[in-house]
């Protein structure tokens, strides 16, 4: 593991503000920076980065924490790998404990270069590329390769003295009846990296008329298929430009797109979208365009690509091309104006969805129908109140019935919110005060009852019990809350207590209890010492 002396000197070389200024754009806002938040759509500004507290915060979602926590949430990276893209972004070491031996993943790299340079070698799979118009350009780009037969690259290996155990480890080599064999003979090669721009495995294209046309590395530590997207590292930046990603089917989609000009472009690794690819998906809110075949497996793949993106808030449509056409074909002939005009009117995912459901039954079977019917509705209860709505009208088109027929629920979904209903500034000074100043928390314990917080209880007792909950982050960035020296916080206690007793001594007035008179001298007694400065609180 990473030491903690070498996370805390990461930290001391690190700007909060230089670091997410470098993935978003922030601007002056009195003391702090302010953006759109990245991780849910506004227009309004809600994002807030403050320098001297080193930590973000958006009061619209309630995301934030230092600059390590914002790598993990904008990149979609786990704690240490935040911690090593951080130190290689500001070129600081990091130290491992002695019993922790970290995999080196260099090997990924030294293949790929060998396999990149016995591409220049090769007429065959050079002129495999040439003939699908892929430019020398986008060789290099893509750092297009070839593999070679099993031998050639277990010679390879051991030659250069790379260690076969993490060969194996990434999907590179692996052991069969007759010994260690290459997972890649005789194939195109693309190298597929991870968010952190690390080569975590290959894809590879037979150019030998092997059975299986295309083939990715195998499931390693390193390598998910389901949680990777080819061609992201490189397409991201344009990405977050256009906000619109297409996704494609391919690599020579992706390749031949990004060619054209449509480098906004990524692939699946030969499995349809899955859940794990919605927060790659998420990152920048962009529009997904899903472009798939117009054969039966595309068709399949696009409708669980719609219901997966509709039912989780993503805008968007969905491209078919005709069958036995693909982006690339299109792109080798030249027809980008078709290209443009393809991509610039998608299905929206629901209307996709809804085609499809009921494309699969004969309507003019009155049972049919009903069944059509009823899968249609049935997807659509899943989607927001608004749209369940807006799309009652074309159900009953398509099916050709009267609308009052569809029963589709209105009642509104609830949304967490993470506004305070009502807010007493004088009671989160208290609070924004004892969080940066811990050492003052025991005067007020000693002072005062967490009941006597008449709005902020709940916010009081969390600063007691879990000072670290996100949920009171917010309050250190706030400009409107100021906060006390140790004078200033007892007058501000002392105030808080006569107006509690004040308040305890207009119930009694009105109450109807045992010792009445006794409890109100009592009240105005303590109430006159307050305000004398006699209590115990000075």
């Amino acid at each position: 593991m990473i030491t903690k002396d070498s996370i805390e000197n990461l930290k001391n070389h690190i700007e909060i503000v230089d670091v997410i200024s470098q993935f978003l754009e922030l601007k002056k806002s009195g003391a702090n920076f302010k953006a759109c938040c990245p991780f849910h759509g506004e227009d309004t500004p809600s994002f807030v980065v403050s320098p001297s507290k080193q930590i973000f915060h958006c009061f619209g979602c309630g995301v934030g924490g230092d600059s390590i926590k914002f790598i993990m949430d904008y990149e979609k990276l786990s704690y240490p790998e935040a911690i090593e893209k951080l130190a290689s972004m500001y070129n600081v070491a990091l130290n491992y404990d002695n019993n922790y031996k970290q995999q080196d993943t260099s090997i990924m790299d030294k293949v790929n270069d060998y396999y990149q340079k016995l591409l220049t070698t090769n007429d065959t799979a050079k002129e495999y590329l040439q003939s699908r118009g892929i430019s020398a350009n986008s060789i290099e780009k893509f750092e297009i390769g070839y593999a070679p037969t099993s031998n050639e690259t277990i010679n390879f290996l051991k030659q250069n003295l790379l260690n076969l155990a993490d060969a194996k480890d990434f999907g590179i080599i692996d052991n069969g009846q007759n010994g260690l064999y290459a997972r890649f003979i005789q194939r195109i090669t693309f190298p597929i990296r991870a968010l952190n721009d690390k080569i975590v495995g290959f894809g590879g294209r037979t150019i030998t008329g092997h059975n299986a046309k295309y083939i990715n590395s195998p499931q390693t530590k390193i390598f998910n298929k389901s949680r990777l997207l080819y061609g992201y590292s490189l397409a991201k930046d344009n990405i977050y430009k256009k906000n619109q990603i297409i996704v494609t089917e391919g690599y020579l989609d992706v390749v031949m797109l990004h060619q054209a000009g449509f480098n906004n472009a990524v692939a699946t690794l030969g499995t349809a979208l899955t859940q794990e690819h919605l927060p790659i998906l998420k990152r920048g809110n962009p529009k997904i365009i899903v472009a798939y075949d117009g054969d039966k497996a595309g068709l399949n793949a696009a409708f669980k690509a719609s219901k997966l993106l509709s039912h989780s808030d993503f805008e968007g449509g969905v491209i078919i091309f005709p069958q036995g056409v693909d982006p690339a074909d299109m792109v080798q002939y030249k027809q980008i104006e078709e290209l443009n005009n393809i991509f610039s009117n998608p299905i929206d995912f629901v209307a996709f969805a809804l085609d499809f459901i009921i494309s699969q039954y004969d309507l003019n079977t009155p049972l049919q129908k009903q069944k059509a019917w009823g899968e249609a509705n049935e997807y659509l209860q899943a989607l927001s109140p608004i749209i369940r709505s807006e799309y009652t009208q074309y159900i009953a088109s398509k099916l050709n019935i009267n609308q009052n027929i569809i029963n589709i629920s209105s009642q509104p979904q609830r949304r967490k919110t993470v506004q305070l209903a009502s807010v007493d500034i004088s009671e989160l000074e208290i609070i924004k005060t004892l969080l940066e100043n811990d050492k003052l928390i025991d005067i007020v314990l000693n002072t005062i009852d967490p009941d006597m917080f008449v709005t902020h209880k709940a916010e009081f007792e969390m600063l007691i019990n879990e000072p670290d909950n996100p949920q009171l982050r917010g309050l250190l960035i706030r400009e409107d809350i100021k906060t006390y020296d140790e004078d200033s916080l007892k007058q501000r206690l002392n105030m808080m207590l006569i107006n509690y007793y004040t308040n305890q001594l207009t119930q009694v007035k009105y109450s109807d209890i045992p010792n009445k008179a006794k409890q109100l001298r009592k009240l105005q007694e303590k109430i006159f010492r307050l305000k004398q400065g006699k209590d115990s609180i000075y």
